[in-house]
């Protein structure tokens, strides 16, 4: 028998994802999305599914976000919560654009479990909880002091949806993303480089001095990782952290790995200085022991999921191009 799923930022890069992979498994899948960051190209394939369907609104506009979830013909299984702003640096430059895009659509998504007695969630959350702190980021490790609104916004949803456990929901499931890659991104550092060179060819501009290195999955790991999550882990409040958690990848590397698909003789000007830009956490370690410990690894290490993402991007830029 199919189960009913709540989606919300159903079109966006990783919700497309996992849309397609819920309707793979048989499920309904009834996504919510302002279209703000994702496109309905990005579930065209889901939208020729009779077991799909995509309402746009605003999770906050909690009259029209109800009415969507009242298409659903029965019992709803899980509400899972992707919406959110996703650009760390659009935050950076307007904090309100957090505060609405992330924590007032967890605080909507938690009224509407209310509204509706779905009694499960699994909400998309990050590694910029952590800021910046020594050693190996565990989930156990604390107090969290992040340096980004996109991180503190994440982390009072935490607390929101857990608060939410002592009446209105079961179960939470929390899933603490590294950084993600892969087809329909709308953002990051791949994404970044490949447009700059699309304007400059013969120069790549990198914002600092290229030794910034963090850990990267593949979405198509991570989505395996968010199903492993909530099928095999039966805990009141889990909170995990999905990724390789051995491996990671340099700017630097990332930035040879796209000028030798896309402009092969383009040169690289480094701005200089160990951070990106502010909010940026330059380097880390993810510790994500505990999840490989109940079952789940994914298939790539950072290097492979960067370099498979390299070459989804080159060919979505490429198949772009040729549209205009």
């Amino acid at each position: 028998m199919s189960s009913i799923h709540i989606l919300t930022g159903a079109a966006g890069f990783i919700g497309s994802h996992l849309a397609d992979a819920l309707l793979a498994r048989g499920d309904v899948v009834i996504g919510i999305d302002d279209l703000s960051l994702g496109t309905r190209r990005n579930v065209a394939a889901a939208s020729t599914n009779p077991r799909f369907m995509l309402h746009e609104c605003d999770l906050s506009d909690l009259p029209r976000a109800s009415a969507a979830v009242e298409t659903a013909h029965g019992p709803i299984d899980t509400l899972w919560h992707l919406a959110a702003n996703s650009d760390i640096q659009a935050g950076v430059a307007d904090p309100d654009v957090d505060f609405r895009k992330t924590f007032l659509t967890t605080y909507s998504a938690v009224q509407l479990c209310r509204r509706h007695g779905i009694r499960r969630v699994v909400f998309a959350s990050t590694s910029a909880v952590y800021g910046e702190l020594p050693g190996p980021l565990a989930e156990h490790a604390g107090p969290l002091f992040p340096i980004s609104n996109y991180g503190a916004m994440k982390l009072a949803s935490e607390a929101t949806l857990t608060a939410a456990t002592t009446g209105t929901l079961d179960a939470v499931a929390i899933a603490r993303f590294p950084n993600v890659v892969g087809s329909r991104s709308t953002h990051g550092v791949i994404h970044d480089f490949l447009a700059k060179l699309a304007r400059t060819p013969e120069r790549l501009e990198v914002l600092g001095d290229g030794t910034q290195e963090k850990p990267y999955v593949h979405v198509s790991d991570l989505v395996r990782g968010l199903l492993f999550t909530r099928y095999h882990i039966e805990e009141k409040i889990a909170c995990y952290n999905l990724g390789d958690g051995r491996t990671s990848t340099s700017v630097a590397e990332i930035a040879r790995l796209v000028i030798q698909r896309r402009s092969p003789s383009a040169t690289i000007a480094y701005t200089g200085g160990c951070r990106g830009w502010a909010g940026d956490v330059p380097r880390f370690q993810y510790d994500c022991s505990r999840i490989h410990a109940r079952g789940w690894e994914p298939s790539m290490t950072s290097t492979e999921a960067v370099t498979l993402a390299v070459d989804e991007l080159t060919a979505e830029s490429t198949v772009a191009g040729s549209r205009t």
